[in-house]
């Protein structure tokens, strides 16, 4: 039986992500709501406080509220970037994920702040990374699809540890007898790997090292699913 970690990936569904514009108009703009009109310098400060003080990565649609709607979304990007590049040379960097835009520590800067508050994430078994992977690159898929690639038989404590994880999630139902659940992964998946989309993920034999990695360089505490205790191989 092959390995389905090396079949080859299929179609897979994508996360849009707007592009951030070449240009853009730096009139202020209000909305027809609103009266208020903000200064350059204040939306720069706005946007780099909330960004630095915020616990999940923000929206458009957040960053468009701290200014009652008032600003658009060009400006905003346009903002964004100035202040990624104020941040190109020190140790924190502002990036896009698929939830939104986060600050954080740059790679090369995680293996001081571990000394810090050591990683206590855990290493995934082999069960698990496979099932991921599956879901990953050939979602939406049902708990049968995942058994008929593996060859083998899906632990639920598999499934529960990825669901636990925030990083698979139910999308719906096929419409075939039994109506079994489709999963695919979600967007806390892709922010955990800073990704912004699907199509951004690595070849296939190459996410088990991935997700090791990114798990094990979490800034902060969270609480981990039990490790799947199967020895299936």
């Amino acid at each position: 039986m092959s390995d389905p970690l090396t079949q080859q990936p299929e179609q897979h569904s994508q996360i849009a992500v707007t592009d951030t514009p070449d240009t853009v108009n730096t009139e202020m703009e209000t909305s027809p709501e609103s009266s208020v009109r903000y200064e350059p310098k204040q939306i720069k400060r706005v946007l780099e406080t909330a960004l630095l003080t915020a616990q999940e990565p923000l929206p458009m649609a957040a960053l468009k509220k701290l200014f009652d709607n008032a600003i658009n979304a060009r400006q905003i990007y346009g903002v964004i970037d100035e202040i990624a590049g104020d941040w190109l040379n020190r140790g924190i960097e502002l990036v896009q994920v698929a939830s939104g835009w986060r600050f954080q520590a740059r790679r090369e800067m995680q293996p001081f702040l571990n000394r810090l508050d050591p990683p206590k994430a855990p290493r995934y078994s082999r069960a698990v990374l496979e099932t991921l992977a599956i879901i990953a690159y050939h979602q939406p898929v049902t708990r049968g699809d995942i058994e008929e690639i593996r060859g083998i038989s899906v632990s639920s404590s598999v499934l529960k540890t990825l669901t636990s994880r925030g990083w698979v999630d139910q999308v719906g139902y096929r419409n075939v007898p039994g109506k079994p659940a489709l999963l695919a992964t979600t967007q806390r998946f892709l922010d955990d790997l800073g990704l912004q989309s699907l199509e951004a993920l690595p070849p296939l034999q190459e996410l088990g090292a991935l997700v090791d990695t990114d798990v094990e360089s979490a800034q902060s505490a969270e609480a981990e699913a039990t490790i799947d205790p199967e020895n299936e191989q």
